[in-house]
């Protein structure tokens, strides 16, 4: 846990969960919009180990139907995935209409993970590379609207983010072998970004960079910056009413010693 001197630098707590209740009802909005209008969202998550992504996902979808919001976090491919063309396994998780799909990672990996930890060729990473842009223009020219976002952390934080994980055993799962030599690969996987940007960053597609050390900041950012790019409109709500509850008094409950109840372990708390 981030120990009380860190997180003094951090946006105060108070005013966060306040604006972070706000935006979570104006995502409530859009989701109605992209529902009635039937659109197909996809917005991506990338940036290094540690720098927020994870965070930020799970406070925009926390409020919202996961039938409409989805969150993609795939695992390395299958044996099967990897003979496949690389954007296979991705499409098949891409948005029907009036659906938003959170990337969590994403295609990306092959210009980042996979090309500094040496899990691709590099006919496959320059390949990729080329196809990229021509795949997301294909997708936004059949309807898509993408959003990318790139999760700048320092080195100091990220580091401070692992070690904070290390000692909290609820955060352990989050520190990976891969996530340990990325440590000493911070110079690489910086020439990836700028190499990735070059080639991705299109007037089509951009990247939207925002600065992550300050976990509260991000993910107010990140939301706002989303409720920005997506024009909306606020659908009026049908009002509902609830009538007095009708009671069929000629039901007779089983009796309950025939049920098997999980024990009250706080009953006498």
């Amino acid at each position: 846990m981030p120990d009380k001197e860190h997180k003094k630098a951090w946006l105060p707590k108070k005013f966060y969960e306040k604006e972070l209740s706000r935006l979570q009802i104006e995502l409530i909005k859009l989701q109605r919009w992209i529902q009635a209008e039937k659109l197909k969202v996809v917005v991506i998550f990338e940036g290094r180990d540690a720098a927020g992504k994870g965070g930020t996902i799970k406070r925009i979808a926390e409020k919202l139907n996961p039938r409409v919001c989805r969150i993609v976090a795939l695992s390395k491919p299958t044996e099967k995935e990897t003979t496949q063309w690389y954007f296979q396994r991705y499409v098949h998780f891409l948005p029907a209409a009036g659906e938003m799909v959170l990337f969590d990672r994403s295609w990306y990996n092959r210009a980042g993970v996979e090309r500094v930890m040496g899990f691709c060729t590099n006919e496959e990473y320059w390949d990729f590379l080329r196809s990229c842009p021509n795949f997301e223009r294909m997708l936004i020219r059949s309807g898509t609207i993408i959003i990318k976002y790139w999760f700048s952390v320092s080195a100091d934080e990220q580091e401070y983010r692992f070690q904070s994980r290390l000692k909290d055993p609820t955060k352990r799962w989050k520190l990976s072998p891969i996530d340990i030599t990325s440590r000493n690969k911070w110079e690489e996987y910086s020439k990836a970004k700028d190499e990735m940007f070059a080639y991705t960053d299109t007037k089509i597609s951009p990247w939207y960079v925002v600065e992550a050390d300050d976990k509260r900041k991000v993910r107010l950012n990140c939301i706002r910056h989303l409720l920005s790019v997506i024009p909306y409109k606020e659908i009026p709500t049908e009002e509902l009413s609830l009538e007095p509850r009708i009671i069929n008094k000629g039901y007779v409950r089983p009796p309950i010693t025939e049920q098997t109840f999980v024990k009250d372990n706080y009953k006498d708390i």
